[in-house]
Parts: C-alpha cells; structure tokens; sequence
C-alpha cells in the first residue's frame, strides 16, 4: 500500500514565541503545519463543528504538524497560522464583500505585527499606566483557554439577565492581571466593575490593540476607508 507524505511549512508566529512559557513548544516561534487535503475539506462542512463554532479550530488541529494544543496559542498566533492554511489549501488570492463591495487582495502579502520585546515585562505580561487615574496595571493577551472561559462566563450571566451585556467587563477581567501590584481575582474584578473609569477602560483596549503581536489584516479601499479582512469558514472555502 502507497504512503503519501504530504509537503508541510514553518509558520513564523508574530509573538515570536515570546508571550508563551519557557519550555513550551510556541516558545519557538513557529509552528510546522501541513497542506489540506480532501479530509480537511470535510471538516470545513461538518455541520455540527459548525453550530458549535468549534470548526477553525478543528480544521488547525487537523493540519498542525507541531505537537501543540490549539488552545494555547494566542489571537493573532492563531490568525497567522490560519491564514498560512488557507494560502496552502486554496492560494494566495482572496475575495470578501463589505458593504455590497467586492474586494480581492493577495494574503501572501499580509504582514505580521510582531511583538515589541521592550514592552514586555516577562512571558505574557505587559504594564500600563492608565492615563487618567493614574493607577498602574498589568495585562496579558488571551489565548484560546481564555476566550472559552469568558464565552462560559457571559452564557451563564446571560442566563441570569438577558438583557445583559456583560462581553466587555467579563473580558477585561481577564485582560487585567494586576491593580497597582494586587493580583487577587476579586480586586481585580471589584476594580473593572467598580473602580475602571470609562476613559481609561477605552485607553485600554486601544493601547492592546497596538501591542498585541497580530497580523495586520487591515485594508484600505479606493476611497481611503479603513477596514479589517474577515476571517470564517468562507475565508476557507469561498464557495461554501
């Protein structure tokens, strides 16, 4: 019987395996994936991957070559990894809608935005002094551990009220690591709910979207309007 040995390619990650313990395999830098194949593709159309919104996920776990769990990696380590798949599964070129308007670009053209090792205090923390209650304060960039905790967290407070609208608060209690050297869960919480300021909160989270190692994944159309390339199962498979 043939054995077919599939080609597969280093991912460099935009974290540069900075943000990830000493010692564990993202601590490299990069990742090894494979090509797709027909078995991928059937993933792509698993429905109840898809209802579960677990199928890029799965889709990773399936191509990676590297033994790691996909959950570890962080937000922007994931898009670069998902973005290398879906160039070597169907190419380069890419075509999504926005407001009506059709856009085409070549992904092999994307950037990463890597992470400045400055402002890194040690593994994944990063200091920030918010700028109007002058309060100091460490963060962390999720990872995939992290986004299932919240999505848990806002489902039950959501069962509780549902009228409420809890993402923002509930993520940032995560985000946030430490208040003026206090660590404890509940300070931190108690200080998001109660001691965040509005301004500061939005100083934030522009201040992460800066930092945090990404792609950059921004296009800028013909009339100069900025906008973010999407990432879903039709970025895979643009016929689905």
């Amino acid at each position: 019987m043939s054995e077919f040995t599939l080609p597969t390619e280093m991912v460099e990650l935009p974290s540069k395996g900075l943000v990830y313990p000493e010692g564990h395999p993202l601590r490299e830098g990069k990742i090894e994936i494979k090509y797709m194949t027909a078995k991928e593709e059937d993933i792509l159309t698993n429905q109840s991957y898809i209802e579960k919104g677990t199928v890029l996920d799965k889709l990773l776990e399936s191509v990676m070559v590297s033994k790691i769990n996909i959950k570890d990696l962080i937000v922007g380590d994931k898009n670069a990894v998902l973005i290398a798949t879906r160039i070597l599964g169907y190419g380069k070129d890419y075509s999504f809608s926005y407001l009506k308007e059709t856009y085409n670009i070549d992904l092999s053209t994307l950037e990463n935005k890597e992470i400045e090792e400055s402002l890194l205090l040690e593994g994944n923390k990063f200091y920030y002094t918010l700028p109007n209650s002058n309060i100091d304060i460490t963060f962390k960039i999720l990872d995939g551990h992290d986004e299932r905790k919240i999505e848990k967290e806002i489902q039950g407070l959501k069962k509780i009220n549902k009228l409420a609208s809890p993402e923002l608060s509930t993520r940032l209690k995560y985000i946030i690591t430490s208040v003026n050297g206090e660590t404890d869960s509940r300070t931190i919480r108690n200080f998001v709910d109660n001691g965040l300021l509005a301004m500061d909160s939005r100083a934030l989270r522009s201040h992460i979207k800066n930092v945090q190692p990404d792609v950059d994944l921004t296009y800028i159309t013909d009339s100069n309007e900025e906008i973010t390339i999407p990432i879903g199962i039709s970025f895979f498979w643009p016929d689905f």
